[in-house]
């Protein structure tokens, strides 16, 4: 049986590249997964998402991070902890890491797979992705659907 899998784009859509998860999402809803995946735009995160991490076995997330790494170098982490997560993870980092001590301390805690993109800045406005991040998307959508396959063939073993 296969597990019950959230891809979830994390972001603020209105301030550029920090909203790379959320158009990464967008672009993965076209995308046609099996039953068992569910594609969501989870915005700017925070405490509404808890039922969804609740609901799915895997969640393989996507955001923006400021790591100080060229912006569009993409990075998997696999947290276990909300220490985990990397420092200075926009302006959603708090929601985040709360989420997941919430759910280590409810004992649900599904398995995480993160994968962050470097940007250069939060203070960028707009609603569109620059040249750096853009580019890393499509590499960013191929990771995911290996993953999706991946998950798929194990399942079957």
């Amino acid at each position: 049986m296969n597990k019950s899998t959230l891809i979830l784009g994390i972001g603020n859509i209105l301030m550029g590249d920090e909203g790379v998860g959320v158009h990464v999402a967008k672009m993965l809803e076209k995308v046609n997964f099996p039953d068992h995946v569910t594609v969501l735009d989870g915005g700017t995160g925070g405490f509404h998402l808890l039922e969804y991490f609740d609901l799915h076995d895997h969640i393989i997330m996507i955001d923006a991070t400021l790591d100080g790494l060229p912006p569009g170098t993409v990075r998997q982490i696999k947290p276990r902890f909300a220490l985990d997560f990397p420092p200075a993870m926009s302006t959603h980092d708090i929601g985040l890491k709360d989420l997941v001590s919430a759910l280590q301390l409810l004992g649900r805690m599904p398995e995480i797979d993160l994968l962050v993109v470097s940007i250069a800045s939060i203070q960028q406005q707009g609603i569109y992705l620059t040249e750096e991040v853009q580019n890393a998307t499509a590499g960013l959508i191929a990771k995911i659907k290996e993953m999706v396959e991946n998950e798929m063939v194990v399942a079957e073993i």
